[in-house]
């Protein structure tokens, strides 16, 4: 039988380890670091134990590169975003509803994120690019920000930290807490109708905060 060119197995490598990336942010997910073993992340993907460590090492390596694809995820989401800056007061309502739909969409990262804040960020400070990757969210919003001033609707007090943060705040919790939230309140926020209603909300909460005078 002959063996496979140098190109396949390339290919098959990298087929194999976004596999095996895609079920072990499930069980961490699920489980937490803590939580989660490699023996059942090597079970879901019919693989072996062994072979996950000749890929990632261990199972803190594992972890760390789940963590970094899915702040990878969302940061690729927002550069990909078509904003029409000539009108930056519809440009960040689609930056506010975009997030809210890649959050919505990808609940196991809000999970890892609550997780990584119940370990005080002790993994994520290993990750050194991180921060230089987050750098264009802000850099966005800046751009935003910079049209509204220069035309006069946007007040001059809120920084893109400033609006990341309200905006984060707000998604993140439609999904970390969802159930407990429902619970209390006998609401259902994963509802079709409620999920459209929540996502004009932050629209309107981002666009009205910054359209409105200090």
């Amino acid at each position: 039988m002959a063996a496979k060119p140098k190109a396949e197995l390339q290919r098959d490598a990298e087929r194999t380890r976004a596999e095996l990336l895609t079920v072990a942010t499930e069980v961490f997910a699920e489980s937490g670091y803590s939580g989660a073993r490699v023996d059942e992340i090597a079970e879901r993907t019919r693989t072996t134990k062994r072979m996950i460590y000749y890929y990632f090492g261990g199972k803190e390596q594992l972890y760390l590169a789940v963590l970094e694809r899915a702040y990878r995820g969302i940061r690729e989401a927002e550069q990909k975003l078509q904003v029409n800056h000539r009108n930056p007061v519809e440009a960040i309502r689609r930056l506010a509803e975009v997030t809210f739909d890649h959050h919505i969409a990808n609940d196991d990262f809000i999970r890892l994120v609550s997780i990584e804040n119940i370990h005080r960020g002790e993994f994520i400070r290993q990750l050194a690019d991180l921060p230089q990757l987050s750098a264009p969210a802000t850099s966005l919003l800046d751009e935003i920000l910079h049209d509204g001033r220069a035309s006069g609707v946007f007040r001059d007090d809120a920084s893109a930290l400033d609006v990341h943060l309200v905006i984060s705040s707000y998604c993140v919790f439609q999904v970390a807490n969802q159930y407990t939230f429902g619970f209390l309140f006998d609401v259902d926020l994963t509802e079709t109708s409620q999920r459209a209603h929540l996502r004009r909300m932050i629209g309107d909460v981002v666009v009205g905060w910054l359209t409105s005078q200090p």
